[in-house]
């Protein structure tokens, strides 16, 4: 698979959801200054609400922005098996049920499942983290949330 094409997916889905958020951030905002919001009583906080809602909005767009700036800047490197896995890395991990799952490691604000069915996660998540180093056939495992760690073995790194 590209990892270029895999990036550019990346940067289609983040534009979109810069699009929601911003949209959701004028409704926020025309809400918050409707005259008709304008508060009676201490009791009457619709206008407050919304306007908390479209600061929390704008944050949300600025955070997809810088995203797609760290995306933009990406330039996944050719996997090296002297270093194992690294960011950059498409990664096919096997679980215990035989599943595969194809996981492709980017930066910081791109976590998302793209329709292809490649599952990408920042180098910060904990799987992310339990990857760095590893080659073909090593085992993985992480705990989150369970009481059982999950496992994986590393099937395949581009």
């Amino acid at each position: 698979m590209d990892k270029f094409l895999l990036q550019q997916q990346v940067l289609n889905q983040l534009a979109e959801d810069l699009l929601q958020a911003e949209q959701a951030v004028r409704v926020a905002h025309e809400t918050a200054t409707h005259e008709e919001n304008i508060a009676e009583n201490k009791y009457d906080t619709l206008g407050l609400e919304a306007a908390y809602l479209a600061t929390g909005q704008a944050r949300r767009a600025a955070a997809i922005r810088q995203a797609m700036t760290h995306w933009r800047q990406f330039r996944p490197r050719p996997y090296d098996a002297s270093k194992g896995i690294q960011l950059g890395a498409l990664v096919c991990l096997v679980d215990s049920d035989d599943k595969q799952h194809e996981i492709f490691l980017g930066p910081d604000g791109g976590s998302m499942k793209l329709g292809s069915g490649v599952q990408v996660i920042s180098g910060e998540a904990p799987l992310a983290r339990a990857m760095l180093g590893k080659c073909e056939g090593d085992e993985v495992a992480i705990q989150v949330g369970a009481p059982v760690p999950q496992q994986f073995e590393v099937l395949r790194v581009d």
